[in-house]
């Protein structure tokens, strides 16, 4: 079973790799023995798995990942490398500096914490703020609401996958909930709805996490796609609920009400998301 996660990923085109770069993954797309689509999600965990099951645990891999999602579009090639090893070390930093030094300590112990957050610290001063640009995101147990500004509800490509007689209709294969749009429209839609929280909000932590993500956007090729793939979530949501979820289209009709003084249908829309994800986070907790 894969994590209960979901991922907000940007695949940049190939031509907006240096050189050396673009040959590289121009090869790998070729290649018979990359990672496909359809079980990429399942390496990258069974890869983590290994890593921290070992003893000593590894947290963060010794060199960074030669996998990537990829895309094509018309004969043309997008690409959204993995990079396990940068995502690990951000992961790790998060998770040293929110968790007690004693728990700490038990999950990974201090000379492999130590050493694991210097190797960090030199690939800083040797990449410098650039190098620190992730193409992947990654969020548990929820989607943030910021993270349906960026698509449109026709972009929503939703399977429910085959389940055997007899087996829960969760567990089955090829299940999977995703948008995909072009960077243009997804910075449009982060530009607009920023623009209403701001007239509309102020301050509120609606804005500040809405700008985090248009921001983010930015930071990529214009011409880039971007994809929100709900990931191991759908496994935690039966087929009702997942063909019933229309996060994107409520939180879309949420910001039109606010900013057309339709308060009720705002309120109404809003409280629809933010009920469903908080029902889907408290299972994190449950026994």
């Amino acid at each position: 079973m894969l994590p209960y996660a979901a991922y907000l990923r940007v695949y940049e085109p190939l031509s907006a790799f240096p050189e050396s770069e673009r040959t590289m993954w121009a090869e790998y797309a070729e290649s018979r023995d990359r990672p496909r689509r359809a079980n990429a999600l399942n390496v990258e965990h069974a890869e983590s798995v290994m890593r921290l099951l070992g003893k000593p645990p590894q947290p963060v891999p010794a060199q960074e990942s030669p996998n990537a999602y990829l895309r094509r579009v018309e004969d043309r090639l997008y690409v959204c490398p993995w990079q396990t090893r940068l995502r690990s070390w951000l992961a790790f930093s998060r998770l040293r500096g929110a968790t007690p030094k004693k728990m700490m300590d038990r999950l990974v112990p201090k000379a492999i914490a130590d050493q694991t957050a210097d190797d960090f610290d030199r690939y800083k001063r040797r990449a410098g703020a650039s190098g620190l640009r992730t193409h992947i995101r990654t969020t548990a147990w929820h989607v943030p609401q910021a993270w349906f500004v960026p698509f449109d509800a026709n972009e929503r490509w939703l399977v429910l996958g085959t389940a055997n007689p007899g087996q829960d209709v969760t567990t089955a294969t090829g299940r999977n909930l995703i948008y995909v749009t072009s960077m243009a429209q997804a910075r449009r839609r982060a530009a607009r709805a920023l623009q209403v929280v701001r007239k509309h909000l102020g301050t509120a932590p609606a804005n500040l996490d809405v700008e985090d993500v248009a921001r983010w956007l930015e930071e990529f090729h214009p011409h880039s796609l971007v994809e929100l793939d709900y990931g191991g979530l759908v496994h935690l949501m039966n087929d009702d609920a997942l063909q019933a979820d229309q996060s994107v289209a409520e939180l879309s009709a949420a910001l039109t009400g606010l900013d057309t003084g339709q308060e009720e249908l705002a309120y109404a829309m809003y409280q629809r998301v933010i009920l469903r994800w908080k029902s889907m986070q408290s299972l994190e907790s449950a026994n």
